[in-house]
């Protein structure tokens, strides 16, 4: 049966701000306390979304988060109304405030690991939404995560949801943001590729100035609850030295799609070993590797332009479109190499450029926003039809951001009591829109 690759972005939420909250993630650190434009962010998400869509690429929206998360500072020990907790944590504990009212879901690279059909046991495509764990404000995602995914991929003949990994250092998951799959045909069985950060053996090296998020153990639970083949699971440990210089998440030093790895050389601990492992996975299919060398775009301008965060999306003859952020036009070093690839008749035939700078000053670029899916035609008829990105859908969230969003969001902004009904009042709207469901705790309550 036919597959194709699905692009399921997270729409920004109202309440997207600069608390910098992401230690280890450069971005996010050096624009702490600006203020933001939640309406302008989510627009340029969903701009991207629906040029996309027009070029025939398969798109879908996975909604933002309710937040502030007051049922978290309920956890935590303060009691009242929601204005009044609101307002206690504002005077006794301000620092929680950016981190229960972080838009961070919207990098839903992060929300899951997702194995389609051709590659498990069972036939059925899974999901395992991230724990999250090794930061507060991402570590309280995966309750809703869950139930969002649930609702879009509901018929249990095609999908199988598994909960989120135990919630220690032990099994720290990041979700998609390290793992990426190789294949010929996406209705083929692929190689499912797993990269972890944390050391996991005496002899391995280790970061020392910014943690490492992915453990081993993770990437082994996840392969193991999806039933994955281990002649087709490769699992592999990033460089430690690029993750001391900002690349907090494997996605931000190489992405994949089919049969084309593009990476930057000093990603991998062991390359070599990595790639001869993902070649013998894709047995007769040849592994088009597409390595930048250190010379021609530094690990420093890697992650400022986010290079590597990029969309790869495969055109219908078989090359790549590269979708990345303004930053790598304005950089001299990385639009020379995009342009001398372009020219090279390589993997890579075109390059698309989005406004993105709402989401990149927050460190998440085109491949953060985005969850990879690979559907066949049958699952995609049971996907929920309302998340779908058309010209209607289109049409109805731009209208609904311009009703619910504000232009501006200081973090101070955020003991507002009315940021929180705003919040309530778009997203029971938006799950009205999208056909989803109650799937937000006030919802539920």
């Amino acid at each position: 049966m036919t597959a194709f690759e699905a692009n399921f972005d997270g729409l920004v939420g109202p309440t997207h701000n600069y608390g910098g909250l992401s230690f280890g993630n450069v971005a996010s650190q050096n624009n702490t306390g600006d203020v933001s434009n939640p309406r302008e962010a989510a627009l340029q998400g969903l701009a991207k979304m629906k040029a996309l869509a027009d070029r025939g690429f398969r798109q879908a929206v996975l909604p933002p988060h309710e937040r502030p998360d007051v049922a978290s500072l309920r956890a935590l020990g303060f009691t009242g109304s929601d204005a009044e907790v609101l307002r206690a944590v504002a005077a006794s504990a301000p620092a929680l405030l950016p981190q229960i009212s972080s838009a961070s879901c919207m990098w839903t690279a992060n929300a899951a690991t997702v194995s389609p059909s051709a590659d498990t046991a069972d036939g059925r495509t899974h999901f395992t939404p991230a724990n999250l764990n090794n930061k507060f404000h991402r570590s309280i995602e995966h309750p809703t995560t869950g139930r969002v995914l649930k609702a879009i991929f509901a018929d249990p003949r095609h999908f199988a949801h598994h909960a989120a990994l135990p919630a220690c250092a032990q099994f720290g998951d990041e979700g998609a943001a390290n793992h990426t799959r190789l294949c010929g045909e996406y209705g083929d069985a692929g190689v499912e590729l797993f990269v972890y950060g944390r050391a996991a053996f005496a002899h391995e090296p280790a970061p020392v100035r910014y943690p490492a998020r992915q453990t081993r153990e993770a990437c082994e639970a996840i392969a193991r609850a999806h039933g994955l083949a281990p002649d087709r699971t490769v699992i592999a440990l990033q460089n430690p030295d690029v993750i001391d210089a900002g690349v907090f998440h494997n996605d931000v030093i190489a992405v994949g799609n089919r049969d084309v790895l593009f990476f930057h050389e000093q990603a991998f601990h062991d390359k070599a070993r990595l790639l001869a492992d993902v070649q013998r996975g894709l047995g007769s299919v040849p592994l088009r590797a597409v390595e930048v060398p250190n010379e021609a775009v530094s690990v420093a301008d890697a992650v400022s332009t986010y290079l590597f965060n990029s969309q790869l999306l495969a055109r219908p003859d078989g090359r790549m479109l590269l979708v990345v952020p303004d930053e790598c036009r304005r950089n001299a070093s990385v639009w020379a190499y995009l342009e001398a690839q372009l020219a090279s008749g390589g993997p890579i035939a075109e390059v698309a450029v989005f406004d993105l700078k709402q989401s990149m000053k927050n460190g998440g670029g085109p491949a953060c926003l985005r969850l990879r899916v690979v559907l066949n035609e049958a699952e995609a008829a049971a996907v929920a039809p309302g998340v779908w990105m058309n010209d209607a859908l289109y049409a109805r969230l731009t209208a609904w951001v311009g009703r619910h969003y504000r232009d501006r969001l200081a973090v101070a902004d955020l003991a507002d009591p009315q940021l929180l009904l705003e919040c309530r009042t778009a997203l029971d709207e938006l799950s009205g829109i999208l056909g989803i469901g109650s799937v937000y705790p006030f919802q539920l309550a």
